[in-house]
């Protein structure tokens, strides 16, 4: 493990210290964990303090973690109708059926969360900083537009597709789906084929928006491959001829 990344660990220990929740190095990356109502002091001090100096917000997604380290695949091969989400289901796993309600299955209070991203130019290190929001129900969290201006659009983009609010931000708007689009879409609970299908109707000389008609469909090839390209070489045998001498 790099000694920089762990330093960079071990200092935002000591100067942040109750402000966080945790801070871990994993995957090669420094991760702080902070809580909503200590975001905007924490990205202030990440991004003023000497000793850290994280100007740039590079990125910042939302996730849902609902359906987290949960595993659906038992299949190995893909049946006659294409693949799908597997030929048996895997009860134990609490596998997620179109239209189920998630609180049985989420952790309360770390469904959503906020990631991002920042860069120090000035110190060349980089550092990944969640938050969860504390409602499931209804995810808030404040806005960071006023520490860092490219916030705004990202911050919109987790709206539009995991409904995540951030508080105080200058215009929280849909940013990629239609404004009349019902739902989030990479919510966990979210049907993949959505709720409504738009088409032209030329009788009334405009679009329509009708319940969806096709049916549901995992078409994700999840296939362990077992041709010779994957097999592992096994050792060649004694030769039969040389034992015997």
């Amino acid at each position: 493990m790099s000694n920089s990344k762990q330093q960079l660990a071990e200092a935002l220990r000591a100067a942040l210290d109750e402000k966080i929740e945790s801070v871990e190095v994993a995957c090669n990356e420094v991760t702080l964990e902070v809580g909503a109502e200590q975001l905007l002091e924490v990205a202030t001090r990440l991004r003023d303090d000497a000793q850290f100096q994280f100007q740039q917000l590079v990125d910042l997604c939302g996730v849902d973690y609902s359906q987290f380290g949960r595993d659906e695949w038992l299949t190995e091969e893909a049946s006659r109708g294409g693949f799908s989400r597997g030929v048996e289901d895997n009860v134990s796993s609490g596998r997620l059926q179109f239209g189920d309600e998630l609180d049985s299955l989420a952790v309360p209070g770390k469904r959503f969360a906020a990631v991002y991203h920042l860069l120090s130019y000035v110190n060349n290190q980089r550092l990944r900083v969640r938050v969860f929001a504390a409602d499931d129900d209804f995810p808030v969290i404040p806005t960071v537009t006023d520490i860092w201006k490219s916030a705004d659009w990202y911050e919109r983009e987790a709206f539009d597709l995991f409904g995540i609010l951030f508080s105080d931000h200058p215009d929280l708007r849909r940013i990629l789906t239609d404004y009349g689009f019902v739902g989030h879409p990479f919510r966990k609970d979210f049907p993949l084929v959505g709720h409504v299908e738009m088409r032209y109707d030329p009788e009334r000389e405009r679009v329509v928006y009708e319940p969806v008609s096709i049916e549901p469909r995992v078409l994700v090839p999840r296939v362990k491959r077992t041709d010779n390209r994957y097999l592992i070489d096994e050792p060649d045998a004694p030769d039969e001829a040389a034992s015997d001498a």
